[in-house]
């Protein structure tokens, strides 16, 4: 509209007395029929310039898409699980594990005394601490390993000690230490391949992280509590009557064949090693 406007103006003349007018020169009535009046430029130039300019782009300012990490999706939906390892149970366990480096002092020194003692203490806590995690519900992963871990610690002191001092045949420590040394590697293993990720040396000895769980056979059970006795009999033959030592070749014998078996029953067995994670899936 306003350029309609000016372009009528710019072709309009002036009155007639302005053209007769001496100080109205032709340039000047030339300027006065084609200049608009001041407020009619701007009003022609604010139009223009809104009919030529090109709109800016609008930039929408919304959520900047998150970078991508190297964290995998499974570790952010599943968050480490922790327990509590610090029970009643794992301590009486630990300490029979800290107690074995006492007995074989005291059987290269021939206290016999002093080890019988530390055997009975350790058959005693073994009873206890699995009547505290079955009566007060403090089972736990770690207690699983720490338990079984206790007593092939103390079988092999007793085992090394006593065949040093000759009262152990080398072929019966040969079958025994042979066996625990390949369970011991076996633990590492399934101890690295079950954690969960990431698998860094720290998390890896952090027992608060539970990754498997070793449930003991029905033979290793057996082949136990024969290592047991046997090994009670042997300490306490010097001191103790005659008739404890009388039947111990016919306990190694027994003692060889559980051990071989229970070896056995947990390379075959299925329910031996249980993975923490696959048992939750089930439940």
């Amino acid at each position: 509209m306003s350029s309609s406007l000016v372009s009528v103006l710019s072709h309009t003349r002036p009155p007639p007395i302005l053209l007769h007018c001496p100080r109205l020169s032709p340039h000047f009535r030339c300027q006065l029929r084609l200049t608009p009046p001041p407020l009619l430029r701007r009003t022609f130039t604010a139009t223009r310039w809104a009919q030529y300019a090109r709109p800016s782009p609008v930039i929408k300012s919304g959520p900047k898409p998150e970078k991508e990490t190297s964290v995998s999706t499974n570790s952010r939906e599943r968050p480490t699980v922790r327990e509590n390892i610090y029970t009643i149970p794992n301590l009486l366990t630990a300490s029979r594990i800290l107690a074995c480096p006492l007995l074989g002092w005291s059987i290269f020194h021939d206290d016999f005394y002093l080890a019988t003692g530390l055997l009975v203490y350790a058959g005693l806590s073994d009873l206890l601490d699995g009547y505290l995690a079955r009566r007060f519900n403090m089972h736990s992963v770690l207690g699983t390993i720490l338990d079984p871990a206790a007593d092939k610690a103390l079988m092999t002191t007793l085992t090394i000690t006593l065949a040093v001092k000759g009262m152990l045949p080398l072929w019966l420590v040969t079958i025994i230490i042979g066996r625990d040394a390949l369970l011991s590697l076996s633990a590492f293993y399934i101890r690295y391949t079950s954690l969960p990720h990431p698998k860094t040396w720290r998390r890896y000895w952090d027992f608060s992280i539970p990754s498997a769980e070793v449930r003991p056979t029905t033979i290793s059970k057996y082949n136990t509590a024969a290592q047991l006795a046997l090994m009670f009999g042997t300490t306490v033959a010097p001191i103790g009557p005659a008739f404890l030592s009388a039947y111990l070749p016919e306990m190694q014998a027994l003692v060889a064949v559980t051990t071989v078996w229970s070896g056995l029953s947990y390379v075959f067995s299925k329910d031996a090693v249980r993975v923490v994670s696959e048992t939750r899936k089930q439940r």
